[in-house]
């Protein structure tokens, strides 16, 4: 699909079903509002699945991984070589996101977007790689716009495929030694606030690394002049082929109106992108939690979301996404199953 199409196809949420899951949750057999957020994550599902008794069933995470140049300027504590090695546990079923994705039931799909190595044939990878890592964006483009166009398009592409096999609602994950980096720069551009406000210690580099990635982004930004107005200049110039991917995920999901489950900070950054390229995504998006990166918030907040969940989590892969889901599912059957006071014959508040 063109990316203008997909574009086109992203259409707002259901007013009427929000309306009726509104109202519905205002007969429960519980005190109007008392579930809180559960009860504004049932409403949101309403609006954007577009049916007042939205269900959760086909849960999928995408997990995209891709190499980052930007890793010889020493931001990262792990060597490049780790990103081949997790995909490798991911298709394994080793990762954390396997473990918690396992535990709510959804299906991980592990997509290599841009690993810097030749993972070979396997029945659970699929294969979307652009090249083999990006350029070093602290002393040029990290890609040029054709391979981010390819980049988002493939990106929407896999949630196609997906949706054709059973998909209610979408986890974005992402790994990628290095990717914070890129997502800092991303995040610098659009908000348009300083490298050191929003660049954070990653993978847990110590003092002098936390300088050398804050020195990295304002080299890149410096070099690479990305257009804020133009995702795609962005995401050419400073991001990453995982993060251009996620972004058309998302767009995909959106223009199929089903609700996008955040992660951490990479998938934030993707996540502006996606909103950059079509502002009628944000209201599909749901940040399953705050991350320990210093960023995360400011991302969060040009977002316009508020995270379900402050667990402390700095993992990625789509581990806080899983956790997003499991709300989503909770909220979801709070909304259908739950009795009215008609229904259970209990007493409504007086003066009702």
């Amino acid at each position: 699909m063109e990316l203008k199409e997909l574009v086109s196809r992203v259409q707002a949420p259901d007013e009427s079903a929000m309306a009726a899951a509104r109202a519905r949750q205002d007969t429960l057999t519980k005190p109007q509002g008392s579930l809180g957020r559960l009860e504004e994550l049932s409403i949101q599902l309403a609006g954007v699945m577009a049916n007042p008794f939205p269900q959760v069933r086909h849960k999928v995470i995408v997990t995209m991984a891709g190499d980052h140049g930007v890793v010889a300027e020493g931001v990262s504590a792990y060597p490049q070589a780790v990103t081949a090695q997790m995909v490798y546990n991911f298709l394994r079923g080793g990762a954390g996101i396997n473990v918690l994705g396992r535990h709510v039931g959804a299906r991980v799909v592990v997509v290599d977007m841009g690993v810097a190595a030749a993972l070979g044939l396997h029945p659970g990878l699929v294969n979307r790689k652009v090249a083999c890592g990006t350029g070093n964006i602290a002393r040029g483009p990290a890609m040029t716009r054709e391979q981010a166009i390819e980049a988002v398009t493939a990106g929407a592409e896999v949630v196609e495929a997906e949706l054709a096999r059973g998909l209610d609602i979408l986890g974005l994950g992402d790994m990628g030694i290095g990717n914070t980096t890129p997502s800092a720069a991303i995040a610098a551009a659009l908000t348009g606030c300083p490298p050191a406000e929003v660049v954070g210690r990653g993978t847990g580099v110590d003092d002098a690394g936390l300088s050398r990635k804050v020195v990295a982004v304002q080299r890149a930004l410096a070099v690479n002049h990305p257009d804020r107005g133009d995702a795609l200049d962005v995401l050419a110039r400073v991001g990453g082929f995982e993060i251009g991917g996620l972004a058309g995920a998302a767009l995909a999901a959106a223009a199929h109106r089903r609700p996008v489950v955040l992660d951490g900070y990479i998938t934030a950054a993707a996540a502006m992108l996606a909103v950059a390229l079509a502002p009628g995504v944000r209201p599909f998006l749901i940040a399953s939690h705050r991350s320990q990166e210093a960023g995360h918030r400011i991302m969060l907040e040009w977002l316009g979301l508020k995270p379900l969940l402050d667990l402390d989590l700095r993992l990625g892969e789509g581990t806080g996404a899983a956790l997003g889901i499991f709300l989503a599912e909770a909220a979801c059957k709070v909304l259908q199953e739950m009795a009215t006071f008609q229904e259970a014959g209990v007493a409504e508040k007086e003066g009702q």
